[in-house]
């Protein structure tokens, strides 16, 4: 991307699996799909090969991986097969969240606040919609999420990242 996206959408689809390896690490990958202002398609895959962390953690991150790549602001549509993900910004979770100082229900603290840290910073600049897309049941879009996953847990290693 070169700095001319701002008001560009950009489609942006993640996964993070616990598949891949017997011992139960995944991996999790991003996909950016964008038409820049002269009309030419481009698509950008960030993945990450084994992540001994939680499924909602390696969700967590590969939203971070796909936001953190635009270097402008833009309009997002973020697609993920994460209830957990796209619920916490839809019902406005995040917001109750900091509201009571990372803590939620009855006072439990909220698990990765780290990493929510970091997803909102990286949201931060852009208008972004979390859209949920059902998992496993051939859906076009979660098909395309859940290749990124398969890519990630083969070790397909396009970035490094300090998670």
């Amino acid at each position: 991307m070169d700095g001319r996206e701002k008001d560009m959408l950009v489609k942006i689809y993640t996964d993070g699996a616990a598949r891949g390896n017997p011992e139960g690490p995944g991996g999790y990958g991003t996909i950016l799909e964008y038409v820049d202002p002269k009309g030419q398609m481009h698509t950008r895959e960030y993945s990450q090969g084994y992540v001994k962390t939680t499924n909602n953690r390696m969700e967590l991150m590969a939203a971070i991986a796909g936001l953190e790549a635009l270097k402008c602001p833009c309009q997002v549509e973020l697609y993920s097969d994460s209830k957990y993900l796209t619920d916490a910004f839809n019902q406005h979770w995040v917001d109750s969240w900091l509201k009571k100082g990372w803590k939620r229900g009855k006072n439990e603290p909220v698990k990765n606040v780290e990493l929510w840290k970091r997803l909102l910073a990286a949201k931060a600049p852009h208008q972004v919609t979390f859209i949920w897309v059902k998992g496993h049941n051939g859906h076009p879009q979660n098909e395309r999420c859940d290749q990124l996953a398969t890519a990630a847990a083969d070790g397909v290693d396009l970035i490094e990242d300090d998670f």
